[in-house]
């Protein structure tokens, strides 16, 4: 069959969207299907587009036997709720009239975070009268009030009333998470047409790897006990907790013993960067976000990851992609983040779970993690072994089958 994906996010940029999206396209290319993909000129999340690409009307490439189409937005830096809803709403409109040029499709997928690409999704499919699939990855708009950008209001109101005409109009809902389909379900939607398919690791990427010691030379890591962040650095992160752990470290006289790395951008990155500059943290690095063949570069530069949300309710129905990646990895796990993504670190026993926004669990945290090797060696075995369930290949073929059984026209 012939599936035609919407997403804002795709490769070459290095975010959980673009990473998954690439990577479910490329195993379902694999198992004989053509898969066409729309998205936007690569620009997240400094609203640059990246060396290479252009952001004019149209532009087309192939990726590992995906053709993807690159169509005009509004671009902005991943800042400013206005500029940012200016940018996914010029995107809806491109990408929909971009679609009606591609032929012979035979369903639709959008994807969120965002939704105005799931409204092009749903357009494209009754413009082509082909089933349209809703890939949930984050429950918006509520996540928007979750972090502080925006209050209850009527805008907030008509967003989750077009949310809600989105999830009846899906012939299938691709959840990532059992919790987002749990609230889906308590809102009145039809449970027997959401799917789980969660994230996963793509295991031929993210793999056990001594550490990198040109790298370790160049930050100065020899003999310290590495800690680190890779990802989004966004409101919803709060990553203060780790300045503030890296604080009270150098101030109890570790800041030589422990060091800790930020690898990504986002929001919140120079603020961030100007808070340690103002507390003066010898023991923080930050790293601008580097391509997806050097991430694992820079992973194994890490004794430990850290993983952290702000304390809110919201952010427990949420998993991490990054979790995932750690296990690959066999990068044992201190996760802030409370929920059903904790629980699979408890499960799993790759890691311990502490408490959200909490510096003085972490600061504990690390100095058990250094000090108690059997323990460190145990989670970092348990997540080689994790990860095998959460294969990316297998977990894209899981979704390929979900749309089969849910969509069976689509086989045409």
């Amino acid at each position: 069959m012939h599936i035609l994906f919407l997403t804002d996010n795709f490769p070459p940029e290095v975010n959980a969207p673009a990473s998954r999206t690439f990577e479910h396209c490329r195993e379902w290319v694999k198992a004989g299907h053509q898969v066409t993909v729309i998205t936007c000129a690569p620009n997240f999340p400094k609203g640059r587009v990246y060396e290479g690409y252009r952001n004019k009307l149209c532009q087309q490439e192939t990726m590992d036997g995906i053709r993807v189409i690159r169509v005009w937005s509004y671009i902005t830096a991943n800042e400013g709720f206005v500029k940012r809803i200016l940018d996914y709403q010029s995107f809806m409109v491109t990408a929909t009239l971009a679609a009606l040029f591609v032929r012979r499709v035979d369903m639709v997928i959008g994807t969120s975070p965002q939704f105005f690409t799931v409204c092009a999704a749903w357009m494209v499919s009754v413009l082509k009268r082909v089933p349209f699939v809703f890939e949930l990855r984050d429950l918006w708009p509520e996540s928007i009030k979750a972090v502080g950008a925006m209050q209850d209001s009527a805008a907030i109101r008509w967003l989750e009333k077009l949310e809600l005409f989105l999830y009846r109009k899906a012939k299938l809902i691709v959840s990532v998470t059992h919790a987002f389909r749990d609230k889906l379900i308590e809102r009145g939607v039809d449970g027997a047409k959401i799917g789980v398919v969660t994230n996963g690791v793509d295991m031929t990427r993210f793999k056990p790897m001594p550490k990198d010691q040109a790298l370790a030379d160049q930050l100065g890591l020899h003999g310290k006990f590495v800690g680190g962040y890779v990802g989004t650095h966004g409101m919803a992160h709060h990553l203060e907790t780790i300045l503030d752990a890296a604080e009270r470290l150098a101030g109890e006289g570790f800041g030589d013993d422990f060091h800790f790395i930020l690898l990504g951008d986002g929001a919140r990155k120079e603020d961030l960067k100007k808070e340690a500059a103002r507390r003066v943290l010898r023991n923080v690095t930050f790293v601008d976000s580097v391509s997806k063949d050097d991430v694992a570069r820079y992973w194994s530069l890490l004794d430990v990851s850290i993983i952290h949300l702000r304390k809110t309710e919201l952010f427990t129905s949420v998993i991490p992609s990054k979790l995932f990646e750690c296990m690959g990895m066999g990068l044992p796990v201190l996760h802030g983040v409370a929920g059903e993504s904790a629980e699979i670190v408890r499960a799993e026993g790759v890691g311990v779970v502490f408490e959200p926004e909490n510096a003085d669990q972490l600061v504990s945290l690390m100095k058990q993690f250094r000090s108690d090797r059997q323990a460190y060696e145990t989670y970092r075995a348990n997540g080689l072994v994790a990860a095998k369930k959460y294969d990316r290949t297998a977990l894209a073929l899981r979704m390929l089958e979900l749309i089969k059984l849910h969509t069976p026209q689509s086989g045409r």
